[in-house]
């Protein structure tokens, strides 16, 4: 069997500027924004560039619970993470774009991370994970 997620909800207090934010400020791409009449709602996907992975689907609240959700949808946890092949140069990009990061840069095991808040204060993780040839390396080296 193979499974895979799809896509992840991201509820948003308006489509248009959750669009705004991340196809400009993040350099998503949008996937998809088709207006639905039978329920008057939009499907609205955006997914990061060349990525082949996980969408996020931009979900507007139409409820009190669910706009008390908007920007605290785990609590105040890292929500998601944004896997990158270069952090530096999506650090500082994002940086210019004004992202705000709560969490400055760090070398961990696993790869290089920082902390930063999308537009309704959800927070992400930009990640660059070390290569697994790396790491595989490194424990034929200390094995010997």
């Amino acid at each position: 069997m193979k499974q895979s997620i799809l896509n992840v909800a991201v509820v948003v207090r308006d489509y248009d500027e959750a669009i705004e934010f991340f196809t400009h400020k993040l350099n998503f791409r949008l996937v998809e924004d088709t207006y639905q009449p039978a329920q008057d709602k939009r499907w609205v996907l955006v997914s990061p560039p060349n990525s082949e992975g996980t969408n996020i689907l931009l979900a507007r609240a139409t409820t009190p619970e669910q706009l008390k959700a908007v920007g605290n949808q785990t609590g105040g946890r890292v929500f998601l993470f944004l896997s990158t092949d270069d952090f530096w140069r999506d650090y500082q990009a994002m940086l210019a774009q004004g992202i705000h990061f709560v969490r400055e840069p760090k070398e961990a095991s696993y790869g290089t991370v920082a902390v930063f808040e999308d537009l309704y204060g959800n927070l992400w993780d930009l990640v660059e994970m070390k290569e697994k040839n790396e790491a595989t390396s490194q424990l034929t080296v200390d094995k010997s």
